[in-house]
């Protein structure tokens, strides 16, 4: 079985987990109702699946795209907010030598 399949299952699950369910009972429902010859269930997972993913569809429609703005990245800021450092001076005198 592919790699992605599983991982595909778990995101849609996580992200929209009811409307996940129902289309995996509308889906069980339909295999079991085709299989054993009963249309009855076969219909109702048919039309559990058609509503679910009717809805999942409207969702996706409902949302908004948001608009494209230019996002500014400041890697340092502008003015520093601590003092400036001392300028160090190198000394005449030689270390002590051990």
């Amino acid at each position: 079985m592919n790699a992605v399949f599983p991982r595909f299952l778990k995101s849609s699950y996580r992200k929209e987990p009811l409307i996940s369910v129902l289309i995996t009972m509308g889906v069980i429902d339909a295999l079991i109702g085709g299989f054993d010859d009963r249309w009855s269930l076969f219909a109702f997972g048919l039309g559990t699946t058609g509503v679910a993913l009717a809805y999942k569809w409207w969702r996706i429609q409902q949302r908004r795209p948001l608009p494209d703005e230019p996002v500014v990245q400041h890697y340092l800021p502008e003015r520093s907010s601590s003092p400036a450092l001392p300028m160090l001076s190198v000394s005449k005198k030689k270390p002590p030598y051990r």
